[in-house]
């Protein structure tokens, strides 16, 4: 919508970059036109739009200190962990001890683009895993959704012509959660919200969990076939274009 941005420059650096003098819009910015129900119904539920906001930012803001600090391990640097994340990286370096995972460290946090379908986004890094070389994406979420391989099949379509070896895709999944020792449910205490899921038995009455310290927690999935997946991306796109169309002629970017 024309009232979202202030002005041009606004709009250009909230939702893409400049690259070599070229602007594009960024693959997250694209793939946000695409509905979130969960997401919906969370704010729905919540006290006010204003209560959900500050737990929704203070959740990402944990996400993004997990994801810094993971990078940083990633090219072998020792960073200091703070002590609210600590579970869920002693989780990650528990994880990778058992993995034959080995980082490109070059491509960590890495800027990349596609020049033909006009896009640019930032990988985490690329990955050599058990003889596949690949993307491997972070997320901090509470589940691997199927919303991110639509931002993961980007990133591959983009890199293909630089790197033709590459095959596949990961999700790394990373958080921390308290679980329940009756029940078996877990408690994830993320953004000032202590989100409650039920286990393999029954859910314990409230006042009945017995919780266990902050555990990390961490796993992986490979999406392999992603061709479908970017001509999904590529409608979002449109979408997200018609509906910027007012912004992305001031820019220049579609006539």
């Amino acid at each position: 919508m024309f009232y979202d941005y202030f002005n041009e420059e606004d709009f250009k650096e909230l939702c893409g970059y400049e690259i070599d003098g070229r602007w594009y819009p960024r693959v997250t910015k694209i793939i946000d036109i695409k509905s979130k129900p969960a997401l919906y119904r969370f704010y729905g539920e919540a006290a006010s739009y204003n209560a959900a906001k500050e737990i929704t930012e203070n959740s990402a803001k944990e996400g993004t200190l997990i994801h810094e600090v993971v990078e940083k391990l990633m090219v072998g640097e020792n960073p200091e962990i703070p002590d609210e994340i600590k579970p869920a990286i002693q989780g990650y370096l528990n994880f990778i001890e058992n993995k034959n995972i080995h980082v490109d460290k070059e491509y960590v946090e890495k800027r990349i683009f596609h020049t033909e379908h006009r896009y640019a986004g930032t990988i985490d890094t690329l990955a050599l895993i058990d003889g596949k070389f690949g993307v491997l994406d972070i997320k901090t979420s509470q589940a691997i959704y199927r919303d991110y391989n639509l931002q993961t099949s980007a990133y591959v379509e983009a890199l293909l012509s630089e790197l033709p070896s590459l095959e596949t895709r990961w999700i790394l999944r990373i958080d921390q959660v308290k679980k329940c020792f009756r029940c078996g449910g877990t408690m994830r205490p993320k953004g000032g919200r202590n989100k409650i899921r039920k286990g393999k038995s029954v859910l314990c009455k409230e006042e009945e969990h017995q919780w266990s310290d902050l555990t990390g927690v961490t796993e992986m999935q490979e999406f392999p076939f992603w061709k479908e997946d970017f001509q999904a991306f590529l409608g979002a796109k449109k979408l997200w274009e018609w509906e910027n169309s007012y912004w992305l002629k001031r820019i220049g970017y579609i006539n």
